[in-house]
């Protein structure tokens, strides 16, 4: 499983004058920070960029997570995925590792670069390392031969560091030279400054696709102190168009959309035909001017699909259409889990001949949990009672704190509507992981629920997952026969459990014109008892259990709600005037 060559990529668009674009990232310096960017670019990946690439921090200092983000990018959101590569403290020996371990999973695109100095110090070649890009573009061609396709960086008003502007291109004709395949830009503020710089590539033999660096306008005076350190020239209208507000930074914006918008489309009236966006991760201005330019829609701002995390492009995983619900808040450990499938489920659930999931291992309880022990503990604190435990979960609703074991990410923007019944919930310690609302012929094109093609109807039976003493489970229990239309299955760590449900159920589906029924999302009971349980459990140990010494308060409880709650999931069958939480309101007295 490879990714495509962005060079081949870019040559197909070409060939059809198909305009496209693509996007950069940087690594962020937190825990939250990483998580806050995966999860934009699992939303930006449904503008279809066409490749995103991720930067190596100033003397190699973000290594390590440069090729993770990459990874992650290309394994769970099936992104084409190009990761930097400088020549800044990075050692032959660095520089192996980093190429094996992207190759290892069938990463196929490298951005040379020559690379910039930690901070307050001169750039200087390390020993055994490299001293230009081009030497390094160079290496990998001789280690690697045609695997990797490599692009490089090229500065359409010179770099910072050169004497002129025509030395400037012998440089870049020098990694054309060495094996680069492709060139992206510096930020450039006119497309009369680009356009004559790719003229002037042209005329030297530089004849490799170029692709212009476009960085929205975000703030008038960081604008300007981008434009020093990259050697870019803000135009004299641009500075005097601005003038006036300045200090006003939502102006600001507003006009830089607006600056971008403008220059784009003359860079592709001149023949350009694709745009690589640095995002700084954000994407507020970067969305606005593609929608300005009609390259996307707000409809396509939504999901394929209702479940998180798309898999890496190949015709089989193509075809994945339905998936547990038990994972829609874990949507990397269930990729993770299946990636060997041969085949995947495309119109119902075991279809696919219900094919094995992968063996529960540390690497899906641990190591796909990127927040540091300090950051989880910082978050979930010392509980030594129930009540304790209850508190961390409703601040977890709350937004208060951004994660649980079972919770990759924040709260879903549909599970709000149902918030609070689940604080209620959580309060008198059922402790919810997953939900979601019923949902009764909503369009399609809906900012909350929507999913799927346009003009469409989607639907949802409400569901509640939970984990519960053995004790309120009985009392709960004891009222399933005053609600028929409810569904249950309940199941503790040693797979001890009963339920109602009869086979596998949609919980959610959608109707189109002309289109079978869709049915992405179910509850599938084996699944439940054999596979999601043992995860579910094992993530109160490895993620929870395991911050605080083995003979204390904190770790004691952990080991007793694993070892003998309950794990429980109920599903409403009424999706039209049903109430999933009237047998609790009427167990505990609350009220929605």
């Amino acid at each position: 499983m490879t990714s495509r060559k962005i060079v081949d990529m870019i040559k197909e668009k070409e060939e059809k004058n198909e305009t496209f674009f693509s996007f950069e990232y940087f690594p962020p310096r937190t825990d939250r920070g990483v998580q806050n960017l995966y999860a934009r670019l699992e939303r930006m990946a449904q503008y279809k960029p066409l490749f995103i690439d991720v930067t190596w921090g100033a003397g190699g200092s973000t290594s390590a997570l440069t090729t993770e983000i990459c990874i992650h990018a290309f394994k769970y959101y099936g992104l084409e995925t190009n990761m930097h590569l400088t020549c800044t403290n990075m050692p032959v020996e660095k520089i192996d590792a980093a190429l094996k371990e992207i190759k290892d999973v069938g990463i196929r695109n490298v951005f040379a670069l020559r690379g910039d100095p930690p901070k307050g110090e001169e750039w200087k070649q390390v020993e055994g390392g490299f001293a230009h890009a081009a030497d390094l573009v160079k290496y990998i061609r001789q280690k690697h031969g045609d695997w990797f396709c490599i692009g490089v960086a090229a500065y359409p008003e010179k770099h910072v560091d050169c004497d002129t502007y025509e030395n400037d291109l012998l440089h870049l004709k020098a990694k054309i030279d060495a094996g680069a395949d492709y060139i992206i830009t510096q930020l450039c503020y006119t497309s009369e400054a680009y356009l004559k710089f790719i003229k002037d590539c042209r005329n030297l033999g530089i004849n490799v696709p170029v692709l212009p660096g476009i960085m929205p306008i975000r703030s008038y005076q960081g604008t300007i102190r981008m434009c020093k350190l990259c050697g870019a020239n803000l135009p004299k209208k641009v500075l005097e168009d601005m003038e006036p507000f300045k200090e006003d930074d939502e102006r600001v914006q507003s006009y830089g959309i607006d600056q971008s918008v403008q220059m784009c489309n003359e860079l592709i009236a001149g023949g350009v035909r694709g745009l690589h966006f640095y995002t700084l991760n954000l994407d507020h201005s970067v969305k606005l001017v593609l929608l300005k330019m009609n390259y996307i829609k707000d409809v396509q701002c939504k999901r394929e699909l209702p479940w998180g995390g798309a898999r890496t492009t190949n015709n089989s995983q193509k075809s994945e259409a339905v998936r547990p619900i038990f994972w829609a808040n874990r949507p990397k450990s269930f990729i993770s889990r299946t990636d060997m499938w041969d085949e995947f489920p495309n119109g119902r659930w075991g279809d696919a001949g219900s094919p094995a999931f992968d063996t529960l291992s540390t690497y899906h309880t641990s190591n796909l949990y990127t927040n540091s022990i300090d950051t989880r503990k910082q978050e979930w604190g010392s509980p030594e009672s129930e009540d304790d435990i209850s508190k961390i979960f409703v601040s977890y609703l709350k937004g208060v704190i951004s994660r649980l074991p079972w919770n990759d990410a924040t709260l879903s923007e549909e599970s709000n509507a149902i918030s609070d019944v689940l604080q209620a919930m959580n309060i008198n310690h059922f402790w919810t992981i997953n939900s979601q609302p019923k949902v009764n012929a909503v369009s399609s094109e809906d900012h909350v629920f929507g999913w799927g093609p346009v003009g469409g109807y989607v639907y949802q039976k409400a569901y509640v997952e939970f984990f519960v003493s053995p004790e309120k489970f009985l009392k709960l229990k004891s009222l399933f026969s005053k609600y028929p239309s409810l569904d249950y299955q309940a199941v503790n760590a040693q797979g001890d459990g009963e339920g109602t449900f009869k086979g596998i159920t949609a919980v959610t589906w959608g109707v189109w014109p002309s289109s079978e029924i869709k049915q992405p999302t179910v509850v599938d009971p084996d699944v439940f008892t054999n596979i999601w349980k043992d995860e579910a459990f094992a993530l109160w140990k490895s993620q929870w259990g395991s911050l605080y010494e083995p003979n204390s308060v904190s770790f004691k409880l952990i080991e007793k709600i694993a070892n003998t709650f309950y794990l429980v999931n109920i599903v409403d069958n009424n999706f039209i005037s049903g109430n999933i939480f009237a047998i609790f309101e009427d167990l505990l007295e609350i009220k929605n």
